[in-house]
């Protein structure tokens, strides 16, 4: 008689039942993986503006710290912020971010575009030439004025500030002429006065504040201009901001100011617009000449809808993992957190369910066995009792007993692991039970 088939464990059985749960937690992971967006791009666009002004200045800041973080920042600099508009509602144009001047445009709810935030004030500048001393706007009919370059946020606004102060959209005195081209302009006494909208640290605010002959005008109508558009605030600039020892300006100095946004496309990565915001906090959140510690970023102005992600962060700060780890390490983590889901919610409950499964599959075998049995054991009574005599039963016993072997065979045969042994040795003293009722009827017999 051969020997039960042992082994510690049966591979076959294992990857029967275990199959269904790997396919099952890889069609979980597959499912979770459509809702997990790809990383954020390493390459990042952003349009400017002249290459002399604030926006490039800012945007060199920004490339220097996000390259610490892994990601290059291209720079692209523009006519200004209707270019860079433009660029950003453009498939084609490559770019991600941009610098647009508040009260330029305004975008509904659905718009492509978003906000990461109001970044610093502009304020509006007007230099001028001439040995009286201007506070009016309206003191400026019959000078010649450049107003900025064509389709320009400056020129906008200039536009809009010189028309509530009289003027016409046809006044031939208004020139358009870019930032260079109206410094250059009021430096050759080819025109009065100019406009430019910049923070002070761009270069042509700082040659200008320092031009001999040239004046910068306070406007004493400040507040209702800031009345008249949203948009403006009003801020002043003290005697000496500029320059204390030469007392640059030479008094107190009331302006008009609007914001400057950055502005995303709708889709950029949220990764990217969370890191954006720590950077915009960097550059942006110390006191200025204009603005107070941790005034800026915020948002004030809604000609765009903020981004949801740039929010979070003005309101709780950085994302949790994003505090305490560096940048590349945390999108990793947080990304696999959502690929864990599977695991989690149906690998395990899958683990707890095996061995039940595994146990079912293998005694189910042994089960088997058992209904052969007693459906052989009951066929030898009944065989007996039909036969009305010992010796007419007694003539069955060799069939019988060959099925019996069979059984047994077939419960030798099996691989059956040694954990379930006790249950294979009392399968076969039953079958030696079956086997003696067999022989005491051939006894009878």
């Amino acid at each position: 008689m051969k020997r039960f088939n042992l082994s510690k464990i049966s591979s076959h059985d294992l990857l029967v039942v275990g199959l269904p749960v790997i396919l099952l937690v890889v069609l979980g992971f597959w499912i979770a993986s459509r809702f997990v967006q790809p990383g954020p791009p390493r390459h990042v666009v952003i349009s400017t503006g002249a290459a002399s002004g604030a926006y490039h200045l800012f945007a060199e800041r920004y490339r220097e710290i996000l390259a610490k973080n892994g990601i290059t920042l291209e720079l692209r600099p523009s006519s200004g912020s209707i270019e860079n508009i433009g660029r950003l509602k453009s498939d084609d144009s490559g770019v991600d971010i941009a610098f647009v001047q508040a009260g330029v445009v305004q975008e509904d709810e659905d718009s492509e575009l978003m906000s990461l935030g109001n970044v610093y004030y502009e304020p509006v500048w007007v230099f001028y030439r001439g040995e009286q001393t201007l506070d009016r706007l309206t003191q400026l009919h019959d000078k010649r004025i450049a107003i900025g370059g064509e389709s320009s946020g400056t020129q906008l606004l200039a536009l809009q500030l010189l028309i509530a102060s009289g003027f016409t959209t046809d006044d031939k005195n208004l020139l358009t002429l870019s930032g260079d081209a109206s410094l250059a302009a009021l430096q050759n006494g080819e025109v009065d006065a100019v406009f430019f909208i910049a923070a002070p640290e761009a270069l042509a605010i700082e040659q200008l504040l320092q031009l001999p002959g040239v004046k910068l005008m306070s406007f004493t109508q400040a507040e209702a201009y800031a009345r008249r558009l949203p948009y403006l605030s009003v801020v002043s600039l003290p005697e000496g901001g500029v320059d204390l020892v030469k007392n640059i300006p030479p008094r107190d100095t009331l302006l008009v100011a609007p914001t400057a946004h950055l502005v995303a496309r709708a889709r950029l990565h949220p990764a990217l617009v969370s890191l954006l915001a720590q950077v915009l906090k960097e550059v942006h959140g110390r006191p200025s000449l204009f603005a107070k510690s941790g005034e800026f970023p915020s948002f004030r102005d809604h000609d765009f809808p903020l981004s949801e992600e740039a929010e979070r962060y003005y309101k709780s700060g950085a994302p949790f993992l994003q505090r305490y780890l560096p940048f590349w390490i945390a999108v990793f983590v947080d990304r696999a957190f959502v690929l864990l889901i599977p695991l989690i919610a149906l690998l395990i409950p899958a683990l707890r369910f095996m061995p039940t499964l595994y146990s079912w599959r293998i005694r189910s075998r042994i089960v088997k066995l058992y209904g052969e049995l007693k459906f052989l054991e009951g066929e030898i009574r009944r065989h007996a009792a039909l036969q009305g005599t010992p010796k007419s039963a007694a003539e069955g016993a060799p069939e019988f007993a060959k099925r019996l072997d069979a059984i047994e065979e077939k419960a030798n045969a099996r691989p059956i692991p040694l954990s379930y042994t006790n249950e294979l040795y009392e399968l076969r003293s039953h079958i030696n039970l079956v086997r003696d009722v067999l022989a005491r009827q051939g006894q009878n017999g």
